[in-house]
């Protein structure tokens, strides 16, 4: 496999765990606006700390 071919691969494979993550977080975020989306999504990728410094969102009192 070619390296780009394996860029695109890791990409779709990028995509595919996030649009499963969304699918979870609106399952038990029903009604949620597309920024607490966002934030939701970041929220399983980066620090508690980090989120608080940079978004002002604590994934431990609104979710994740």
């Amino acid at each position: 496999m070619l390296p780009w071919e394996k860029l695109r691969l890791v990409e779709q494979l990028v995509r595919a765990s996030e649009d499963l993550a969304l699918v979870g977080i609106r399952a038990r975020h029903p009604g949620s606006s597309p920024r607490e989306l966002e934030l939701r999504l970041a929220a399983l990728r980066l620090d508690r700390r980090v989120m608080i410094e940079l978004f002002g969102w604590d994934p431990l009192r609104e979710g994740y």
